[in-house]
């Protein structure tokens, strides 16, 4: 008899320049490799690589292309076949990770990762992609510009301060510094208003923006990192992944009688992490009912501030991302957005009581302070 085949799995795995792809075809009793091989990232790679597909397509199933959402370089190849009315399935890279673990590959590369998405695709249901609107990846190019900007004044700013306190001045290198500062308070400036614009431009943007009217310490450039970052949520099933994404998942180290420490991973998007520090302290500064209470009360069990801050960070985060999904304006009895018992589960895994303080970094955490103090940009009290 012969083996029916149901389905066509195909992985692709991409770097900047090539993706290698390999194509599954899938029965009830297994999954069988049917070809693997290696395309340009570019228009014409694309194009063989879909003629390629139906050469070896010998079935008319239905047919599944999945990759990993690692950088920006599987946009294109994501776009072109969404545009060509395939399935396409952009899977999170610790989901890939911990896949191929489960079924014992220790060795990697690109040809080995490309079976493996084809592997998990056939194995498992996923979500499908859908492309998202265009303003939320200008809104990506520019909170990022406006990261590294604010990174780079920085750095100025510290030359600046370490030129005149120094023993021997220099006017010229504190002439020039100046210059440079003011041009990135300009390009600062400009980022935040075309940032401000294309929120209010786009009809949906501006809709879900309205809903954090209410909770104190969100500005736009702040909200507008976050969607950017997680491209409005669109991958994520639920909060734990979200959580997991941002580096905001608790890991413990202990077996037997050895008690290690029990931390927060920070193994997620840094820029998620670096972009709520400064709004978890207005929060907690302006006293934030939903908030405020959560950092007094981790604040109180640990006698540690920096882990009722990061707690503060972790429920902003999960806040942010109920109100985009439920499409309800945000009140300070956040438990009339969500459910009670939705609400209690905001924070599984004791999450207060047992993470270790989470600023990006030490410097980080200084910078953010410094240009506060002395731009008022990155955070303006006007936006709060």
């Amino acid at each position: 008899m012969e083996e029916q085949i149901f389905k066509y799995s195909v992985g692709c795995d991409i770097s900047m320049d090539t993706f290698n792809v390999c194509i599954l075809e899938v029965s009830q009793e297994r999954s069988r490799v049917k070809a693997s091989h290696k395309f340009k990232n570019e228009t014409k790679g694309f194009k063989e690589f879909n003629a390629w597909v139906k050469k070896h397509k010998k079935h008319d199933v239905q047919t599944g292309f999945y990759m990993e959402a690692t950088g920006v370089y599987y946009e294109n190849l994501a776009w072109y076949l969404f545009e060509q009315e395939y399935s396409v399935y952009v899977l999170l890279p610790y989901k890939t990770k911990h896949y191929l673990k489960s079924i014992g590959i220790k060795s990697k590369n690109d040809k080995i990762d490309a079976q493996g998405l084809a592997q998990m695709g056939a194995e498992q249901k996923h979500s499908p992609w859908r492309p998202h609107s265009k303003s939320i990846y200008i809104l990506r190019a520019l909170t990022r510009q406006h990261e590294s900007v604010t990174k780079l004044k920085t750095s100025l700013q510290n030359q600046l301060h370490s030129n005149e306190h120094s023993a021997v001045r220099n006017a010229t290198v504190k002439k020039q510094l100046n210059a440079t500062l003011r041009l990135l308070e300009k390009q600062l400036t400009e980022l935040s208003g075309e940032i401000s614009n294309i929120i209010d431009a786009d009809e949906k943007l501006n809709e879900k923006y309205g809903h954090i009217d209410q909770l104190r310490g969100i500005s736009k450039l702040s909200w507008a990192t976050i969607i950017a970052e997680t491209s409005g949520f669109e991958t994520f099933e639920n909060q734990r992944q979200l959580v997991s994404y941002a580096g905001y998942d608790v890991v413990e180290n202990q077996s037997g009688n050895h008690v290690g420490k029990t931390k927060i991973s920070k193994k997620g998007n840094s820029r998620i992490r670096r972009i709520l520090y400064m709004p978890s302290l207005v929060s907690v500064r302006l006293k934030e009912p939903a908030l405020f209470n959560l950092y007094q009360r981790v604040h109180e069990r640990t006698g540690i501030k920096m882990k009722g801050y990061v707690a503060v960070q972790k429920k902003l985060l999960v806040l942010i991302y109920h109100i985009w999904k439920n499409d309800k304006a945000f009140r300070s009895d956040y438990s009339k957005i969500f459910g009670e018992e939705e609400s209690k589960d905001l924070f599984p895994f004791g999450f207060g009581e047992t993470i270790k303080e989470s600023s990006p970094d030490k410097r980080a955490t200084q910078d953010e302070h410094s240009y506060e103090l002395s731009s008022k940009v990155l955070f303006p009290l006007a936006q709060i």
